[in-house]
């Protein structure tokens, strides 16, 4: 027999996500002085539009920063703000003196905003990932420390309610001690495709796909199995992007190849990105529409990890970047059943308004638990994350998130980048000061 639940979400279920002590908590009402560094298409989305559209009551824009003097004056114009622009950061924290500083730069460059930021006084406001190596994140850890400012790194896929659910029913022992788990995660041939148009190509910038986009997945795991990653090894290879066709080109605008090329890109027909990048090519050459078949590419394109974790749980993780559809597939074995859960976020499979899960016991019935997914944003993450930052509550769920939470996602990814260079199994406590721990909880 099959039980079906349908989980609604309602305001009060939002606001039970929220966390009590955040960066941006005050006694007084005055609102928060906020300044930006990296005015991208993230930086003045997520982090610009929506967040003065859901919180300018409690919070003002007093400088926006880019290393591009032409995209910082896009920014503003997008986000319809007064405060001065520039494109030196020590001169923007001195003169407009931030309490908090928001980091949406190059991933490689973010250390050196963190800790700039923080040796001014300001608390921090991360995108993900934290850094991508364990030398920078050594540096950041450091820095928090000696200055004893915050690092809050948003991880908005912790705030969805169908992984919330997981967490919920992970954490009430619904499946027993979690024993091991399968995780793999598709990207497809337009999202997947993205990373190899960009800056995110290079591993110097971004990391390799095991750090930049894999951080999200690698802190899911270390959120809802309750642990620290104690040792990595993987394998990776880059089989499909990059040097793997015939032909290539600059970028896709004045492409020679774009009639026969399934993976041409037509930018023009995005207002925002065009007015972003393309307008102001002219001060950094970046083309947001770069080739994917660059000989440059030197980040894998599909990957396999293993993780051990300190409460012996045991991980395969696998990413694949040209996968004809995008989500990702779970299964939790635990001593008393097993949950297994499946996002299916584009065609071809038909699009239901809600995600299920699959909770099985051992010796019992199976239960199919639907949860609501027709809210924008990362299924609702991205809203209920800036709210816990804006507008802070209660965080029943631990779904805040701080410096040790963003070096130990990280760290699965960056060992597991030095396993595939080596050969060899990699330890986490030999990349960085931070030990893992048997039980995050109790850190």
């Amino acid at each position: 027999m099959l039980r079906r639940k349908f989980i609604q979400q309602t305001g009060a279920v939002a606001a039970g996500t929220l966390l009590s002590e955040t960066l941006l908590a005050s006694a007084t009402l005055a609102k928060q002085r906020v300044a930006m560094v990296g005015t991208g298409h993230r930086g003045t989305g997520m982090w610009g539009t929506e967040v003065l559209s859901e919180h300018s009551s409690r919070m003002e824009f007093v400088g926006l920063c880019d290393k591009n003097p032409g995209r910082v004056e896009t920014a503003k114009k997008m986000l319809k703000v007064t405060c001065p622009t520039y494109t030196d950061l020590d001169k923007m924290l001195k003169e407009t003196k931030p309490e908090v500083l928001i980091v949406t730069t190059m991933d490689s460059t973010h250390h050196e905003m963190i800790v700039k930021g923080l040796e001014a006084g300001c608390n921090i406001v991360t995108e993900k990932p934290m850094t991508t190596d364990e030398d920078k994140c050594q540096t950041i850890l450091d820095a928090e420390k000696r200055t004893g400012k915050k690092v809050y790194v948003t991880f908005n896929y912790r705030y969805s309610p169908h992984r919330q659910k997981i967490w919920e029913l992970l954490n009430s022992g619904e499946i027993g001690k979690v024993t091991s788990v399968d995780f793999h995660w598709y990207l497809d041939t337009s999202h997947g495709a993205d990373y190899f148009r960009r800056w995110h190509r290079k591993r110097e910038n971004s990391g390799s796909l095991l750090v930049h986009k894999a951080t999200h997945h690698f802190d899911l795991l270390n959120w809802w199995l309750n642990s620290d990653p104690e040792e990595v090894f993987a394998y990776g290879s880059l089989d499909f992007y990059g040097k793997n066709n015939p032909f290539r080109y600059t970028h896709c605008r004045p492409c020679p190849y774009k009639d026969k090329c399934q993976f041409y890109f037509d930018m023009t027909k995005d207002e925002r990105l065009m007015k972003l990048y393309a307008d102001n090519e002219k001060y950094d050459g970046y083309h947001r529409d770069g080739c994917v078949w660059k000989e440059d590419i030197d980040i894998f394109d599909k990957m396999a990890v293993q993780i051990k974790y300190a409460n012996k749980v045991q991980v395969s993780y696998s990413l694949t970047a040209y996968s004809p559809y995008e989500g990702y597939r779970i299964s939790f074995s635990g001593t008393k059943g097993k949950l297994d859960a499946w996002i299916h976020e584009k065609q071809p499979w038909p699009m239901e308004k809600y995600d299920e899960i699959q909770l099985t016991k051992n010796f019992g019935k199976t239960e199919y638990i639907r949860i609501d997914n027709t809210e924008a944003g990362h299924g609702g993450g991205d809203m209920r994350l800036r709210k816990q930052i804006f507008n802070p509550g209660a965080d029943p769920y631990k779904q805040g998130a701080g410096s040790r939470d963003g070096a130990m996602s990280i760290m699965v990814g960056i060992a597991a980048r030095n396993s595939i260079d080596s050969g060899k199994p990699v330890k986490v406590q030999d990349l960085v000061s931070i030990k893992p721990h048997p039980t995050r909880g109790s850190v």
